[in-house]
C-alpha cells in the first residue's frame, strides 16, 4: 500500500530536508524512524517539496510504499516515537497508488516571518528573519505584484539549482503586518533554490527605501543572479505545504499554521 504522511519540524538543527552522507537531514531522520517503527531494514519516502538547511516545515508531505498495514493513528504515534523532538508526524492517510507527494501537487506555499525591531531576536531567534529599518507596505506590494504570472526567475535562482527550467507560475504573494511582525506568502506550482530568500532580499530593499518598486521588475526582466539582492537569511523560511486535488482528500493544515503570526 502506499502511505502519505504531514510532517513538520524545526529545520535549525538539520542540514535540509534531502538525505545526505552525514545523516543530519529530516529525511534521514524520518526514514530511520519509520524503519525502526517497522522493523526493516530501511524505509524509502519522497516528499513534495525539499528545504535548505535551516528552513522549517508545518506541513511536508511524503509518500512511501509499504506491504505493512497499520491504523492511522499507529502510523503517526509510532513513528514519533523513534523521532527528535523538533520533527513530528501530524497526519498519515492510505492514499491510491496514483497519488505521488511530488508530481500530484498543483502548487505549492512558502511564509516568511519577519521582525522588524532596532534588536536582534532573543526568544524566537532562528524562527524569525530580521532588519532593523522600518519597512514600508505599500512600495512591496507593489513590486511583489511584477511577480505573480509565469515568468522566467533566472534572477532570483541559485548558482547550484538542479531544476530544468527557471520557469514558474508564481500564483499569489500576500504581505501583512501583525505588530513589529511581517508575514510574507507565496504560493506557486513550483520555486527555484534560494528562491524566495532571493524575492525576500529584493522586497526588504525595496520596502526600506534603498530601491524603488519598479526595480524588482528590472530585476526580473535582467535574469541575472547579479541583478538581484543578496540572499536573504532562512531562519524566518517556512514550507506551508503542497496543494493537492481535492480527490486525495488530504489535509492542507497543521496545528502549527495557528502559531504563526
Amino acid at each position: 500500500m502506499r502511505i502519505a504522511l504531514g510532517i513538520s519540524y524545526h529545520g535549525g538543527a538539520y542540514d535540509g530536508w534531502q538525505s545526505q552522507p552525514g545523516g543530519r537531514t529530516v529525511q534521514d531522520h524520518l526514514e530511520g524512524a519509520l524503519a525502526r517503527f517497522l522493523a526493516v531494514p530501511a524505509v524509502s519516502t519522497l516528499c513534495a517539496g525539499r528545504t535548505d538547511a535551516g528552513v522549517h516545515g508545518l506541513n511536508q508531505v511524503v509518500h512511501f510504499d509499504t506491504p505493512l498495514s497499520r491504523p492511522q493513528n499507529a502510523w503517526v504515534r509510532g513513528t514519533n516515537s523513534f523521532l527528535p523532538p523538533d520533527i513530528a508526524v501530524q497526519w498519515a492517510r492510505e492514499v491510491s497508488e496514483s497519488f505521488h507527494a511530488r508530481a500530484s501537487a498543483r502548487s505549492r506555499r512558502y511564509a516568511y516571518l519577519l521582525l522588524e525591531s532596532p534588536v536582534r531576536p532573543s526568544v524566537d531567534s532562528g524562527q524569525v528573519g530580521w532588519v532593523f529599518r522600518p519597512l514600508s507596505m505599500e512600495p512591496m506590494r507593489e513590486a511583489a505584484q511584477a511577480l505573480i504570472g509565469e515568468h522566467d526567475f533566472s534572477s532570483f535562482r541559485a548558482a547550484q539549482c538542479q531544476a530544468h527550467t527557471p520557469v514558474k507560475h508564481m500564483l499569489r504573494i500576500e504581505i501583512a503586518r501583525r505588530g513589529a511582525y511581517w508575514r510574507f506568502e507565496f504560493e506557486a506550482t513550483a520555486f527555484l533554490h534560494h528562491m524566495i530568500r532571493n524575492i525576500m532580499g529584493c522586497l526588504i530593499a525595496i520596502g526600506t527605501g534603498n530601491r524603488s518598486p519598479g526595480w524588482m521588475a528590472e530585476v526580473l526582466a535582467a535574469r541575472s543572479r547579479d541583478a538581484a539582492a543578496p540572499t536573504f537569511s532562512p531562519d524566518g523560511l517556512y514550507f506551508l505545504g503542497p496543494v493537492y486535488d481535492p480527490v486525495f482528500n488530504l489535509p492542507e493544515r497543521t496545528p502549527a499554521f495557528d502559531w504563526l503570526p
